[in-house]
């Protein structure tokens, strides 16, 4: 059972079309034209096209080609946003906002042609990114799922909370968790894909494989497949095998 999978992409429209570039190569070589390609969300914010990005997926869906695209915090920040200049979302802390130089709110509402926060009211910025996002977009992001699952491997954005049955899963674990899985070694059940934890390049932890190589910090957009369980990253036509971790590695 053949699945791709993508990175969080955070604006990097350049980094996506190589990626799905990766995986028309793969599908030349090895066959299965039909097998999905998932996006673990984090589509937007601090990359300098998130428009761009939105709308190649958008897209793509609308044309049903065998994508999932999951939504990832950013991507539920930058909705809201639009809904209500004034949403604080559960996850981030309380001193933050969309619009903080960390989060890279900013950069997606340049790419929508939004002047910059950083010297106009948030009334003004949020009027200005409100009639300049397309309504295909807010819709197409608020309406993506959490998670998706294909045989042995559940795909995610930030991870699960161990112990809980994938449908009784909180939204806010989905998109924001990590200690809790990320320290947690036991066997779920299923691998599970996911992002929102940028490291430095993708790797297998056995019971999860963390696929956030830091794209939006000028790192690589990770692009894997996997066979079954199996999981290979894809480079320059190539498969590589990512194998799991030896314990204490």
């Amino acid at each position: 059972m053949r699945t791709y999978a993508i990175g969080d992409i955070h604006g990097h429209i350049d980094l996506l079309e190589d990626a799905h570039a990766k995986i028309a190569r793969d599908r030349a070589k090895h066959g299965d034209f039909a097998a999905p390609v998932v996006h673990v969300g984090d589509l937007v914010d601090r990359g300098p096209e998130s428009r761009a990005v939105v709308e190649f997926l958008r897209a793509g869906v609308a044309a049903r080609k065998p994508w999932i695209v999951l939504k990832g915090n950013h991507d539920r920040m930058f909705a809201s946003f639009l809904r209500d200049m004034n949403y604080q979302d559960p996850g981030l802390r309380a001193d933050l906002s969309y619009l903080h130089p960390r989060i890279g709110g900013a950069e997606t509402l340049a790419s929508y042609g939004v002047r910059s926060a950083a010297d106009r009211p948030v009334a003004q910025v949020h009027a200005d990114a409100v009639a300049n996002v397309p309504s295909t977009h807010r819709t197409f992001l608020e309406i993506r799922p959490t998670w998706f699952r294909r045989g042995d491997v559940v795909f995610v954005h930030a991870g699960i909370r161990p112990g809980i049955p994938m449908e009784k899963q909180s939204e806010d674990d989905l998109v924001w968790i990590r200690r809790d899985f990320l320290e947690d070694p036991r066997d779920h059940g299923f691998i599970v894909v996911h992002g929102h934890t940028a490291i430095h390049s993708a790797t297998n932890y056995g019971n999860r494989i963390n696929i956030d190589s830091s794209a939006a910090y000028g790192g690589a957009l990770t692009t894997i497949v996997l066979e079954g369980r199996d999981a290979y990253l894809l480079e320059d036509g190539t498969r590589r095998l990512l194998p799991p971790l030896k314990r204490g590695g």
